[in-house]
């Protein structure tokens, strides 16, 4: 009795010992397939028929296609980076051509000078527009990498304001920069660029009073402040704003072409940061850009 016990036991002891092994087994060939696939080097292999391998089987056949998709997505990426640079390229000299021209038509053509300052108009709209339009696209398909690093975000925001004071006083407005020694960790071309959109659409869209750009700190996020006395937006519109070629009501009128906001979108995102509006209709508009500490 106690020996038939004994080699039962012995019996289920292997049985389970022998069945342990053949998962760890399993699952270290499948740890070595995912390992392969996360370099980017797998390889399919030769498999049995048994019911455990048709698991194995099937996710090498998904991690074969993965790696397919993978290399078809880097070279539709490629095609488009490409095409991008094509594209901002092959317009600068006809954009640059066009604005020539109409400098020397108007120098030469005195009577003409309402047409050709309309033509110069259109041309660098055109011109902003391309601009813009490149670097979203360049973002959107992962051509641009944000490099973000720990600084202070007072010297963004001095260059920024000092590009649109001339702007700001040729309307009658005060563009003012409230001191701060707010830091972050952010891109510093890519986070001027968003500020700049930001104060831009502030001087074009306020008749009077003026636009304030500060910015703060938080435990955990910086937050850069640009506030306007402009029109306003009502809340219904606070998430179109940020919809590409969106134009809200009272923007119908000024210059621009409904990029701006968007970019600004993209680029906060792109730093694992966001960006939110504050506003009432007729009581102005404050748009705050918000970027980690760490």
């Amino acid at each position: 009795m106690n020996a038939a016990f004994g080699f039962l036991f012995s019996a289920f002891l292997a049985a389970f010992l022998w069945d342990r092994w053949r998962m760890r087994r399993l699952l270290r060939r499948l740890d070595r397939m995912l390992d392969q696939a996360i370099r980017g080097d797998f390889r399919e292999e030769s498999f049995d028929e048994s019911l455990l391998s048709a698991v194995e089987t099937k996710l090498a056949h998904y991690l074969s296609a993965s790696s397919v998709s993978a290399r078809n997505l880097e070279e539709e990426k490629e095609k488009i980076k490409t095409l991008i640079a094509d594209i901002s390229h092959q317009t600068k000299t006809p954009i640059a051509n066009v604005l020539l021209y109409a400098q020397l038509l108007e120098e030469r053509a005195p009577d003409c000078r309402d047409c050709t300052a309309a033509l110069s108009g259109q041309a660098r709209k055109l011109q902003s527009l391309i601009e813009s339009l490149v670097k979203t696209s360049r973002l959107e398909a992962g051509v641009l990498v944000m490099r973000p690093r720990p600084g202070p975000l007072a010297p963004v925001l001095e260059e920024a304001a000092a590009q649109f004071a001339p702007q700001a006083e040729a309307k009658g407005l005060t563009l003012t920069l409230l001191p701060s020694e707010a830091d972050g960790v952010f891109d510093p071309k890519w986070t001027g660029e968003a500020v700049c959109n930001l104060i831009d659409n502030a001087v074009k869209y306020t008749d009077r009073g003026g636009v304030t750009v500060s910015a703060r700190t938080y435990e955990l996020f910086a937050r850069i402040d640009v506030e306007d006395t402009g029109p306003g937006v009502s809340e219904e519109e606070f998430e179109k704003l940020f919809q590409r070629f969106y134009r809200g009501e009272e923007a119908s009128d000024a210059e621009g072409v409904g990029v701006g906001l968007y970019l600004v979108r993209q680029i906060a995102e792109g730093q694992r940061g966001y960006v939110k509006v504050f506003s009432r209709p007729g009581k102005g508009a404050k748009f705050s850009l918000f970027l980690p500490r760490s």
